[in-house]
């Protein structure tokens, strides 16, 4: 899946091998008002990017098996989304809260009203983003969505140097891109350790429960509300690295993200960067205008039908 502005195309290999390309419009919440504003539009851009993501995803699903489809595509969304959301806030926040917890009950750091706790706290995400994306790049459908994410930055390489894009043409690009979902992810995670070290501590100067559950269960909800502030930046700090010219500042914002997409990426075969040219041509509108060169797809779908 791939987006050009208002829209995004979308391409699957069907079950007989063929492909097929279909254009949507991009669910936004960020394109007018004070929500395109700097420092406020990282926000909304992650909920409109966990949205789409999640929609091609399970639409690519339901092609890839051959069937036109239920109904169902709002709830199953709907459902993967809040399931998505759910397993982020187990890992990614209660997970290294209680950790870190248990980092102080061993006198290692201190409680959540000093700074140490978020620094353990930060350390506790940073490592478990790192082994999840690791480990389940060993399962072969996880690795195969690796390599289409791959085929999609050799494509965005090759659309964005101007050149013809083709399957073939693209194969010499990088699968490595400045403005990727998962150096978003990364530098959320390191602008919340800074953020949260800071910003928590001086919450709690001000006012704090008494009874350490309470006082627990607050601070957690702080991190919860911090993810807005937090993503803002984080978009703010990819869109300067991304438009920085080739240097050592350009090089330092974009290195931890690039290093962490050698294991969110793998090298793609020859038929995922066809899925990919598709897809590109589905999002840019396809025609003369565009140099393009996409294998042979249908925008028509012949769901399979089964006998019973």
């Amino acid at each position: 899946m791939l987006r050009d502005g208002a829209r995004c195309g979308l391409a699957v290999r069907l079950p007989d091998g063929s492909i097929y390309g279909e254009r949507s419009a991009w669910i936004s919440f960020s394109g007018a008002g004070f929500l395109s504003w700097p420092f406020v539009r990282g926000f909304p851009i992650l909920l409109e990017t966990l949205i789409n993501g999640v929609r091609a995803f399970n639409r690519s699903i339901v092609l890839a098996e051959g069937a036109a489809g239920d109904g169902s595509g709002a709830w199953r969304t709907a459902v993967s989304i809040a399931l998505a959301i759910l397993v982020a806030a187990v890992l990614f926040i209660f997970a290294p809260h209680l950790l870190s917890s248990a980092m102080h009950f061993i006198n290692l750091g201190g409680d959540v009203d000093g700074a140490s706790f978020h620094l353990w706290d930060g350390f506790f995400k940073c490592a478990i983003f790192m082994a999840y994306i690791y480990f389940i790049g060993f399962f072969p459908e996880i690795r195969r969505i690796y390599e289409y994410h791959g085929a999609e930055h050799k494509i965005i390489q090759a659309w964005e140097s101007g050149e013809n894009v083709s399957a073939r043409g693209a194969r010499r690009g990088s699968r490595l891109h400045p403005r990727c979902g998962t150096t978003f992810a990364l530098v959320v995670i390191c602008v919340a350790i800074i953020l949260q070290s800071f910003l928590i501590p001086l919450f709690l100067k001000f006012w704090t429960p008494r009874d350490p559950v309470a006082k627990h269960l607050l601070t957690i909800a702080l991190k919860l509300v911090f993810i807005a502030p937090i993503s803002a930046c984080a978009y703010e700090i990819i869109r300067l690295g991304a438009n920085l010219p080739a240097g050592r500042l350009s090089f330092l914002l974009q290195a931890p993200g690039l290093a962490t997409q050698r294991l969110t990426t793998r090298e793609p075969d020859a038929c995922q960067l066809e899925v990919a040219v598709v897809a590109l041509n589905e999002a840019v509108g396809g025609g003369d205008d565009y140099d393009v060169s996409p294998a042979p797809y249908s925008r028509e779908f012949k769901p399979v039908i089964t006998e019973k």
